[in-house]
This record gives structure tokens, sequence and C-alpha cells, in this order.
């Protein structure tokens, strides 16, 4: 990868890691970190739902060319704290993505690493995810889903469910 940055002529000056997908592993995390520090001259930039493994490590050292923003919707939404986090959430609409307080990056992806804290897209165009989302962020699909499991998990304990 360092060698492939390194003889293409560059009219970039951002690469994105994924499209889709994520850091699955610290190998693979790490052999990103080591591709980002040895190509000084470009800048990178991921969305991740791995806060664990980013609070491990990426944060306590972390590359001056590489920029994050952490994605609501996943299962380590509760160590996120989104007035110290770059966020980033998926909105059913422009609407609700204005009204929970949200920037838009539509204009450039980059804004999302590079702009205001709480970063929102407000398309999602896979037909049976928007069906399944319906008019919630993916941040309040992932509390719900969050809440059931707790739920399930205090059934099975035998505790009981406070339900005020």
């Amino acid at each position: 990868m360092c060698w492939e940055l390194s003889r293409r002529k560059r009219t970039f000056t951002w690469v994105r890691i994924h499209d889709s997908g994520d850091f699955f592993s610290d190998d693979y995390t790490n052999a990103w970190l080591s591709i980002i520090r040895n190509t000084p001259e470009m800048a990178f930039y991921a969305y991740t739902k791995e806060v664990d493994r980013f609070r491990r490590l990426v944060e306590p050292d972390p590359p001056g060319n590489f920029l994050w923003a952490y994605s609501w919707g996943g299962k380590q939404d509760r160590q996120l704290d989104d007035q110290r986090d770059r966020v980033a959430d998926v909105f059913p609409d422009m609407a609700s993505m204005q009204a929970a307080g949200y920037s838009d990056q539509s204009e450039s992806d980059v804004l999302a690493v590079t702009g205001p804290r709480q970063v929102g897209i407000h398309v999602n165009n896979i037909p049976h995810l928007k069906k399944k989302q319906g008019p919630r962020s993916f941040r309040a699909w992932q509390r719900e889903a969050d809440a059931k499991h707790d739920q399930r998990g205090q059934r099975a304990n035998g505790t009981s469910i406070d339900r005020s």
C-alpha cells in the first residue's frame, strides 16, 4: 500500500480507509497505522465502530495525518461521549438530522473529520435497511437494540426490570 501510494501521481489529498467495513482486528489496525505513519505526505481518515480498539491502539499515539469519526449504531456506543468524541450518525432524512443538531457532511465526506464534532449523514439508500431504520437515527436504533438485549439478560438472570 505504501508503495502504491508513493508511486501514483496524486490529484487528491485525503484517503478514506474503507468505503464499507471496519478495523476488524488489532493486526489489521496496526497495519493501517504503519501505512499511515510511513506515508506522512498523505492525509487519511476513517469512520469506525471499533471504539475499544481505537481507544487502545490509536488514541494513545495517533499519527498526525490520521483523523477518524466514531459511527453511532454499533455495539460499543455506550463508550462514546458525543461531547468529547467526534461522532457520525445516519439519519432517515435531512429534517431529522437538523432537528438533532448534527451538521451535514454531504458537501464533502471529509467534513466528517474536519468539520463540527457531530456530523450527520442523511442518506441511507439501502431499501431493506431504510425500511428497518424507519424514522430513527442509527444511534437511536442501537439504543433500542441495547435496551432489548439488557432486558433479555435481566430476565435470564432472574433480576427484576424497572419499567418506570
